[in-house]
């Protein structure tokens, strides 16, 4: 079991890094110098939302520990709005500008393109959905570890 638990956190680092590699070459197939992979990963997930730097945090929307670096490039760069909120002045509000809808949408139709592909080459939507079923139980066997020390109660995932 030790192998296995082992060659899955390695792999799932790698298979980010190349994640973040197919973003940061579509980038520069559209010509973006302005922002990076990571700041349009982040953007995507953003999406129609409005949040705080902490809902970023708190959502995963983030890679990385620079949350608040990268959400002042992408307002500086254009790509998000900010508005202080008047309930809590220490707290700001980010938001897509149109800029950063146009490149959610060019990210969007990588993804579709991507999904196309996916198709042609053999890998099922079944067997994406048994893979996120077990990142899923592995993230929550993390989770329970940040809990609960390195003892996890069996049968608590």
């Amino acid at each position: 079991m030790r192998q296995p638990y082992y060659d899955s956190i390695l792999l799932i680092e790698r298979l980010h890094r190349h994640f973040l590699e197919v973003l940061k070459i579509e980038l520069d197939r559209l010509g973006m110098q302005d922002i990076n992979n990571v700041q349009s990963l982040i953007l995507y997930n953003i999406g129609d939302d409005e949040l705080t730097v902490g809902e970023l945090t708190a959502r995963g929307y983030y890679l990385g520990s620079n949350v608040s670096y990268n959400v002042k490039k992408m307002h500086e760069n254009g790509y998000l709005t900010q508005e202080r909120s008047t309930h809590d002045r220490r707290s700001v509000r980010v938001r897509l500008s149109d800029k950063g809808l146009k490149l959610r949408d060019r990210i969007s139709e990588l993804f579709s393109r991507q999904v196309e592909s996916l198709d042609k080459s053999g890998l099922s939507a079944e067997e994406l959905t048994r893979a996120n079923d077990t990142m899923r139980t592995l993230e929550r066997f993390w989770t329970s570890s940040l809990s609960y020390g390195a003892y996890v109660p069996s049968g608590s995932y």
